[in-house]
């Protein structure tokens, strides 16, 4: 493969990174600025093509309706569902043979399954849950490892019409509590346990404290992963391999007619608030958006090996591990544990080993590996890798030019996407023959339009930072907050309600050359390893605690995760805080919330910076961490 050519962007001094001549050669699209074009001035034209890339059990009468903004419809009439497009279809092509997903466990263990195989699992699941009487509408909660009965109980809920509430498996009791409460879930499923660095995370413990703290929950179907000795409760709980044994587990499930609007999952997020916003995404239009970004951005051929390293707990999973590329009919692969046990070769290894021609991952997951050196990914041939991918957070451009030479050899482009659980799929990022520039996500995405605006709503000049909004709604994106409209539109589209705009909640800069760089959060959301964490809520975890009183958690910049949680606690009168303390303290938030919270440094304070209004000034407190200027500082209640 011919090597990318990098030359120096001189109107930007930015390095501009261009595809090779073979790159170019095998693009379906080759000219972006063509396609974009006409995707902006014909917007339900675009969208219908790419809606008749998948079948359709009725068409649409309307491509897109914003009669009741902001609650947009797109497909409207359109009946479908996203089993038919990921399994169904594909069984009457000769795709039915073809590697569906290659699972690996971390002890070593190997699972495949065709599309044929992986139908008769979906359907026997299906059927399972029909007979534990879950019904069209209702929403299934979900707890469980990276294994493939995740996503094989996905899918079988869609299938049936069921609505899914996916929680990561590192959350912790209040977490799975507080959104089985929310989802209202009569119906559990996880497992025994799953393996992390060589050790068993007892996910089955975690699922009855919470499922203790959650009247709804009537039925338990737990599948056996680690084979540790747990706790089952009489006519609540059962074994999925039993029920997968008996004839109610019929391999025929018929697939539940959809409309295009049906609501397919819900997915928190962690707000400023503390309370998660559950996203509603539907059958329809998120179908056509993940299906369409996936196939053009990573320009997915039939002969592709796919690997989308994030757990299907976050919606980069939901999108690009599980929904997409069985829309797509691509092969998927798995992969249950940690990226550098037990040696920081396993992602190299797994690369060669199953001939991976794209890996898309996170920049903390490219930093981690990163530190171990260059040794470790070059004991290992990774020549079928022909693009990367970045996601979760901005990547630093030192390790996108890791990732670029050392993993890709300096030939595999590499598509750095923005975009949120809000969204649904990539908003901004290039295709795999767009000029890249290490850090930048570069244009908007095919229909998207996007600025760069100052407090009033205006588009800043070039190289300025400012807000960045969405000027147009996309198929891809939420719906609704489950069960909080109101919310809803005041988080997203109240600020630019008189143009339309959707308010993404980052700040963001414009180059020259009309390549976006996305900076961070506005508000007070923490993303740690890309994962995002309200304040509010670490917040609430702190002040549980026994001897504290008040506290603030801020991030601050981390060699690997991106940023790491800092807090500043005001303790008890009387009490005294101390090392002892603060470890307590971090191991208190680890098991509130999950470890992916648990700080990286407790401070004791006598007071916090506020606001005459009694906010607490979170940018203070960075500012003062990181020896920087307070800014404006005319609000301060001292």
């Amino acid at each position: 493969m011919a090597k990318q050519t990098k030359v120096s962007a001189a109107d930007s001094g930015q390095e501009f990174y261009h595809p090779s001549k073979e790159v170019v050669k095998n693009a379906t699209i080759k000219d972006y600025e063509k396609v974009y074009k006409r995707s902006i001035e014909d917007r339900d034209g675009f969208w219908a093509d790419e809606a008749k890339k998948l079948d359709w059990f009725k068409k649409w009468n309307k491509v897109f309706d914003d009669s009741e903004r902001p609650f947009f419809k797109w497909f409207v009439g359109g009946k479908t569902n996203i089993a038919h497009n990921a399994i169904d279809r594909h069984l009457k092509t000769w795709r039915r043979n073809k590697l569906a997903i290659i699972w690996e466990g971390e002890p070593g263990d190997v699972r495949t399954m065709s599309y044929h195989a992986l139908n008769r699992e979906v359907s026997k699941t299906a059927n399972v849950l029909k007979s534990m009487g879950v019904q069209k509408g209702e929403i299934v909660t979900i707890y469980m490892p990276q294994i493939p009965e995740l996503a094989i109980t996905m899918l079988a809920c869609a299938k049936i019409g069921a609505a899914h509430s996916v929680v990561y498996g590192g959350f912790s009791v209040e977490a799975l509590a507080d959104r089985i409460a929310n989802a209202h879930s009569r119906v559990l499923v996880t497992a025994d346990g799953g393996w992390r660095r060589g050790k068993v995370t007892d996910l089955k413990s975690i699922a009855n404290e919470a499922m203790d703290r959650s009247p709804t929950i009537e039925v338990c179907i737990t599948v056996k992963r680690t084979g540790h000795e747990v706790h089952m409760e009489n006519d609540r709980d059962f074994w999925y391999h039993d029920l997968m044994a008996l004839p109610i587990a019929s391999p025929r499930c018929e697939t539940e007619v959809m409309d295009s609007e049906d609501m397919l999952f819900i997915l928190f997020t962690s707000g400023t608030t503390g309370k998660p916003k559950g996203l509603v995404h539907t059958h329809g239009g998120y179908s056509v958006y993940t299906a369409s970004t996936h196939r053009n951005v990573f320009d997915v051929k039939d002969e592709d090996r796919w690997w989308c390293a994030a757990d299907p707990g976050w919606i980069t999973g939901h999108s690009y591990l599980v929904y997409a590329p069985l829309i797509n009919g691509s092969t998927i692969m798995m992969y249950e544990g940690a990226p550098n046990h037990p040696y920081p070769n396993r992602w190299w290894n797994m690369i060669e080993k199953y001939g991976i021609t794209i890996l898309y991952t996170s920049p903390t997951a490219i930093r981690g590996l990163m530190r171990f050196g260059d040794q470790w990914p070059k004991r290992h041939d990774l020549s079928s890798l022909r693009l990367l991918g970045s996601v979760g957070e901005p990547i630093n451009p030192e390790a996108w030019k890791w990732y670029h030479s050392v993993i890709g050899n300096n030939e595999c482009p590499i598509m750095d996407t923005w975009w949120q659980t809000e969204t649904g799929g990539f908003m901004i990022t290039p295709l795999p023959v767009t000029p890249l520039k290490p850090g930048s996500a570069t244009k908007p995405y095919f229909g998207v339009e996007a600025a760069i605006v100052d407090e009033k709503g205006n588009e800043v000049k070039p190289g300025e930072e400012g807000k960045l909004v969405i000027k147009n709604p996309t198929p891809g994106m939420a719906r609704t907050i489950f069960g909080d409209p109101e919310r809803y539109n005041e988080t997203y589209w109240k600020e630019y309600e008189d143009k339309g705009w959707y308010k993404a909640g980052d700040s963001a800069r414009i180059d020259e050359d009309g390549y976006i760089w996305v900076i961070g959060r506005i508000d007070d959301v923490i993303k740690v390893s890309g994962y995002r964490l309200g304040t509010a809520e670490v917040e609430s975890a702190l002040v549980s605690y026994p001897d504290v009183a008040e506290a603030a958690a801020i991030a601050l910049p981390h060699e690997l995760k991106g940023n790491a949680i800092h807090v500043y606690c005001i303790l008890k009168a009387g009490i005294k805080g101390d090392s002892k303390m603060a470890n307590e303290i971090k191991n208190h938030v680890s098991k509130e919330i999950g470890p992916i919270a648990k700080p990286e440094e407790v401070h004791f304070l006598e007071s916090l910076p506020k606001t005459r209004s009694g906010k607490i000034m979170r940018r203070v407190l960075k500012a003062r961490a990181m020896g920087v200027d307070e800014g404006d500082l005319s609000t301060l209640e001292e």
